[in-house]
């Protein structure tokens, strides 16, 4: 019987994946958008198991978020290797109508360091990718508005110009490449070129990130064009399948041959749940290809990707597997954690109290493009407990500590321990399109606190104990759906993490957390 394998490949908010191959081994990166460190890198074996090495964007001095919107920021990466050398090329995008900046970082090591970013001047665009060809020339691809202007609402075109590495700088002509196959389907974006038996093929999304996301592709005997498009296109996309379907919204794609002679595709989709609710956010998948008459055709007899498909013909090679419970016993923080934009001031510590992790008070609040003393996690299945323990003494009004569900600033439940003129309770509070309201509230005066967070599919449980094991419920009726993009906008997915705030005052004071556990459950949808 041959053996198959479970899609996403990467579960949770793993958008706009990016694939190479160095000989026996894969390395892929993500999208990171407003959340430090940036650009989330991986490395499979195999294609189906990944481990996270790390952060290609994991210093401030490459990264400054400072007052990025939510779902702005870091867009699409590519991750390339030559000679030695790994690329890494990416968007950033500053702010909702400010610019768009290219730049790429380079590493003789996957896992880094990486370089200071090296910005492309005069390249405009978004999903900024390389292409190295056979004579040694290197060449930088993105979108653009076509010079001729728009002929329909977000009408785009591939551009593409030589790259001159040794100076970080665009030389020579600039090349209208292609504005794709599907006419007034609108954003053309996420372009990548391979060669393959003497044609250069540029594949490319289409259609947006929503519902009606797909893939396309066109080819040309000469790099700069004319392109054809593939009569078949798009040679991948769910739209047709519904809202009802178990993957939606597919596309932003990238190829990969094995050793073996085998093509394979990641792409992004997202699983709904509980009505066309996507809270995990665009998730990393994988899907087979093969060629016919030229052309590459995805999942052969089928055209879809599926929840379970046939392996690669790679050995299957398993790393170990990461524990639920971070106990906050090591020097530096777990790969999963991220904090909101670029980490200003010394706010939190794993080594002030050894074994724990201290979140010191911020001004700053969850509801602002700011940073705030939070660190969070993918949520990454449809269902989930996450508890924590928390030692917190309230001081004055307004300080308040415990876990968020995230989603922007915008729309997300805290479930906080806080001092309300001069009493200290645990109350959960929901902020829904900016406006904040008190779910439930219990008088409560404990130094430690247990909390738990558990979601069976789109509702919501929250309970606390004094004493471990001595659960009580708080609220469990609490509707999930606001933490989708459907209903909060964006197109990202929902984060769980701790935070402490002294809601716009100066405070010294400090949350320590013992362990964080996640535990996930896959369900039917």
């Amino acid at each position: 019987m041959q053996k198959t394998f479970r899609n996403p490949i990467l579960s949770g908010c793993y958008p706009d994946p990016s694939i190479c191959r160095v000989e026996d081994d894969y390395y892929m990166v993500t999208s990171s958008f407003e959340y430090f460190p940036g650009v989330p890198i991986f490395h499979s074996k195999d294609l189906v198991n990944w481990r996270q090495l790390g952060h290609v964007l994991d210093r401030p001095s490459q990264l400054d978020l400072d007052g990025t919107p939510s779902s702005k920021g870091i867009y699409a990466a590519t991750i390339r290797y030559r000679e030695g050398v790994f690329y890494m090329i990416t968007t950033f995008v500053e702010s909702v109508t400010g610019a768009r900046r290219n730049f790429y970082v380079t590493a003789a090591d996957p896992a880094g360091p990486w370089s200071e970013p090296i910005w492309l001047e005069g390249a405009p665009g978004i999903d900024s990718s390389f292409f190295f060809d056979d004579d040694g020339k290197a060449y930088v691809m993105a979108n653009r508005v076509p010079p001729g202007g728009q002929q329909y609402p977000k009408h785009m075109e591939i551009w593409l110009q030589e790259i001159d590495l040794g100076k970080g700088a665009l030389i020579g002509e600039r090349f209208s490449l292609w504005d794709g196959a599907m006419k007034f389907i609108h954003a053309q974006e996420g372009p990548h070129i391979y060669k393959v038996d003497g044609y250069y093929y540029l594949l490319i999304a289409e259609g947006g990130t929503g519902h009606t996301h797909s893939v396309t592709v066109a080819r040309s005997l000469s790099l700069t064009g004319p392109y054809e498009g593939c009569k078949s296109n798009p040679i991948l996309t769910h739209r047709h399948l519904g809202r009802s379907a178990d993957i939606v919204n597919v596309g932003h794609a990238d190829l990969v041959e094995t050793q073996a002679g085998e093509w394979w595709m990641v792409c992004l989709g997202s699983r709904p749940y509980g009505g066309y609710y996507r809270n995990l956010g665009r998730e990393t998948f994988l899907v087979r290809v093969e060629w016919e008459d030229g052309w590459p055709v995805v999942n052969p007899g089928k055209g879809v990707v599926e929840l379970e498909s046939a392996r690669p013909n790679l050995p299957e090679h398993r790393f170990p597997i990461q524990q639920s419970v971070d106990a906050f016993d090591g020097e530096k923080l777990d790969d999963r954690w991220n904090f909101l934009r670029t980490p200003r001031g010394d706010f939190w510590s794993l080594k002030e109290k050894p074994g724990w992790l201290r979140l010191r008070l911020k001004p700053e609040r969850l509801t602002e493009f700011a940073n705030p003393s939070f660190l969070g996690r993918r949520q990454q299945h449809m269902s989930f407990a996450a508890n924590a323990v928390m030692e917190f003494a309230p001081r004055s009004h307004g300080e308040a500590a415990g876990i968020a569900l995230y989603m922007s600033h915008e729309f997300h439940i805290r479930f906080e321990y806080v001092m309300e003129r001069g009493v200290t309770q645990l109350r959960l509070v929901s902020c829904k399109g900016g406006e904040e309201q008190k779910i439930r509230t219990d008088s409560v005066h404990a130094s430690r606190l247990y909390l738990r967070v558990e979601a069976a599919g789109q509702r919501l449980r929250f309970d606390y104990a004094e004493q471990a094991g001595e659960w009580k419920t708080l609220e469990d009726e609490v509707d999930g759906t606001m933490l989708s993009p459907d209903v909060a906008g964006g197109f990202l997915g929902a984060y769980i993490g701790l935070y402490a705030t002294s809601n716009g005052e100066i405070s010294d004071n400090a949350a320590d957390f013992d362990w964080f556990e996640y535990v996930g459950e896959e369900m039917r949808r």
